[in-house]
């Protein structure tokens, strides 16, 4: 999952920013309103999350500006105002969520996961299953046949984006674009080298393979037992 932060306070988004990343997110952070509502504009997101006082573009005008242009991923809204009239504000302008500063990051994770589910129109998308490959994204569990896969939070969000998209090539790119953020050099190995890893956990000792290399396209996840 590819994550847009809109947040001009450096400490809470090296905060928020390392936390997400843990937990398996790639994150874009910009630092003002008008950087984030290009990337928003340019780049593909599950999720935003945007401050409302940004020096340059506010983060309600970026909201805003977002809808307008038909951009419909979930937001989540950060902001120390607190009243009733503010979060009213917020979420009539087109944000999905408000949450206030000072938070626990847990609740903001949990709110994360929460908007990912609804926007799915999924009303409890706790396990994804290819085959005999069963991954529950709320304990971060994976297993095949039964048997538990130890995995890293970068697997596991490479995994999850392969088996939400089973039985379709997705090319270097489209992974890049979802698990990885912007700076990373499109000419590096790094896909290749950790479909490899992944596939060494998830296919090793099992005579049907799941994870299949498409020669000049990209990767498909299926099972074809």
């Amino acid at each position: 999952m590819r994550l847009l932060l809109v947040e001009d306070d450096v400490k809470i988004a090296l905060f928020i920013t390392k936390g997400l990343r843990e937990a398996g997110f790639a994150v874009d952070h910009m630092e003002n309103g008008e950087d984030g509502l290009h990337m928003a504009l340019n780049e593909p997101y599950d999720v935003a999350i945007i401050d409302i006082m940004l020096p340059r573009i506010d983060g309600l005008t970026v909201i805003e500006k977002m809808r307008n242009s038909g951009i419909n991923i979930p937001v989540l809204i950060l902001s120390a105002k607190r009243t009733v009239d503010d979060r009213v504000k917020g979420l009539k302008t087109g944000g999905d969520d408000y949450l206030t500063k000072p938070f626990a990051f847990s609740e903001l994770l949990a709110r994360i996961h929460a908007l990912i589910r609804r926007s799915a129109a999924v009303s409890v998308p706790t396990r994804i299953e290819v085959g005999d490959l069963v991954m529950d994204i709320h304990t971060r569990k994976v297993e095949r046949s039964g048997q538990q896969i130890d995995i890293q939070p970068l697997e596991f969000s490479l995994l999850e984006y392969l088996m939400r998209n089973a039985g379709q090539v997705v090319s270097k790119t489209m992974i890049m674009e979802h698990v990885w953020d912007y700076n990373f050099n499109p000419q590096t190995n790094v896909v290749e080298a950790r479909i490899c890893h992944l596939r060494d956990k998830v296919d090793r000792g099992f005579e049907n393979k799941l994870i299949h290399t498409i020669r000049g396209v990209g990767y498909v996840l299926k099972s074809v037992a």
